[in-house]
């Protein structure tokens, strides 16, 4: 059944200590967000030894406003784009008394619900950052920590990256011409309505968050421009009275099918350019949906005013490429993020232009030991698709999975990855997208094959 409404039960509270088996391979994951989470669940319960490390001394990752560990983009009115059941880990729903859409600090409170419920506080070692993880010549991992207690660096078999890919702020680059006399900050270090309150606002993008910041904007700021290179369909949360993402499809149906009940979404939220942002060059169902209930009202009243993409930075004001000018003291940059791993040697792997080719998203074929959870831009929500990697992960180092044949997952992993140029257009946030329910069922469908495949190597 499709995951939205697929019955969701709270699973018994851990409430005994699980021992690892100490035969099986040793772990280390890198994070404690809701990927990590997951990862750390799936091995935990697998009886399989791990450290994880978190930079912060909470977990939550980027749901955590104000979190510690500096990465976190969280503003004080972001809640989720995807609804709660299509959102929570399969087996610890969100509470009943949540709204359908949370806000983040209710997020926050339930992963750690959910790190409590199962027992999993103690099996993650807060403060800690991984400085280093390198190949060593027997096919483990060398993996370079430093806490509180100082320096170490400790062996593993296998190691699961799961340090997300919304904390390194991506920049125009090539910059634009000319200079600013304003403030000029990210995204990513956007907080409150008070860093808007009062001025002149020039907001740069057309993702969920340029939506948010411009909206808020114009609430509070003297003038708020939206630039926009590229028009975006923007979808409404609610159609017909319910979370828009209730309505799903198997994971075995064709993309196609998909992709029209996007269009159908798209033209029952109605075109956005009718506003004045640009007017998308690509169907629905092409880019990442960017959902918005507040955009429309502050266009439509004049409080956001839409504008084309920038020409040029000119002391205290902005014009832009139709040869319009404002002033402006302060441009937020909403122009996504940089997939990097700072721990990793950029010659063993890197993600240039964010583009990483994994199988499933998850496994490098080249790296055996070397895992990647959350790496993905989900039609719809991350949490569900780490939960069942992580578990695949748990069964790959088990042993309770077998692989196919290298040569096999490259010509998948190809596969994959063409599919997926074909399926949205090309530009750097379209490198790791994936339709949910559609994963989920072909990850499903390979964990249940290499379940065969393991049942028939001779013990």
């Amino acid at each position: 059944m499709p995951y939205s409404v697929r019955q969701s039960h709270r699973a018994p509270a851990i409430t005994t200590p699980i021992a690892p088996d100490p035969a099986l391979p040793r772990v280390c994951v890198i994070g404690a967000g809701s990927s990590g989470l997951a990862a750390v669940k799936a091995l935990y319960t697998g009886g399989i030894p791990f450290d994880c490390y978190e930079k912060g001394p909470v977990v939550g990752g980027n749901w955590v406003f104000g979190n510690p560990n500096g990465q976190s983009a969280c503003y004080q009115t972001l809640e989720i784009n995807t609804s709660c059941p299509r959102m929570a880990f399969s087996d610890f729903p969100m509470p009943a008394h949540y709204p359908q859409y949370a806000r983040h600090d209710q997020v926050a409170d339930y992963f750690e619900a959910y790190l409590d419920h199962f027992r999993l506080r103690d099996q993650i070692t807060f403060s800690t950052t991984v400085t280093a993880v390198t190949r060593a010549d027997d096919a483990t991992w060398r993996v370079s920590i430093s806490g509180p207690d100082g320096d170490a660096v400790i062996e593993y078999d296998a190691v699961i990256v799961a340090n997300g890919h919304h904390w390194d702020p991506r920049w125009p680059d090539p910059v634009y011409p000319g200079t600013f006399d304003g403030e000029q900050m990210h995204a990513h270090d956007y907080r409150s309505a008070s860093q808007l309150e009062g001025r002149d606002v020039v907001v740069v993008g057309s993702g969920n968050s340029a939506l948010d910041i411009a909206t808020e904007a114009g609430r509070v700021a003297r003038s708020t421009h939206l630039s926009q290179r590229r028009g975006q369909w923007v979808l409404r949360k609610y159609l017909l009275g319910v979370p828009a993402d209730q309505v799903a499809l198997p994971g075995w149906v064709p993309w196609w099918v998909t992709s029209a009940r996007l269009r159908l979404a798209a033209m029952l939220s109605g075109n956005v350019a009718e506003l004045g942002l640009p007017t998308p060059g690509h169907r629905p169902g092409q880019s990442h949906p960017v959902q918005s209930d507040g955009i429309r009202d502050a266009l439509r009243s004049g409080k956001v005013q839409p504008r084309p993409g920038i020409a040029r930075l000119d002391g205290g004001s902005v014009e832009f490429v139709d040869g319009t000018r404002v002033s402006a003291d302060l441009v937020v940059w909403a122009t996504g993020y940089r997939v990097t791993f700072p721990f990793l040697d950029p010659a063993l792997i890197a993600a240039e232009d964010n583009d990483l080719p994994l199988w499933k998203r998850t496994i490098h074929p080249d790296l055996p030991g070397l895992y990647f959870v959350g790496l993905l831009q989900p039609i719809g929500a991350v949490m569900p698709l780490a939960e069942a990697q992580s578990a695949w992960i748990a069964e790959h180092v088990s042993g309770r999975y077998v692989a196919p044949p290298r040569d096999e997952i490259r010509r998948q992993m190809l596969a994959d990855h063409q599919r997926n140029r074909r399926q949205f257009y090309t530009s750097a946030r379209h490198t790791m997208e994936v339709d949910f329910d559609h994963y989920l069922w072909d990850l499903g469908r390979e964990r249940r094959r290499g379940a065969r495949r393991a049942r028939r190597v001779p013990a």
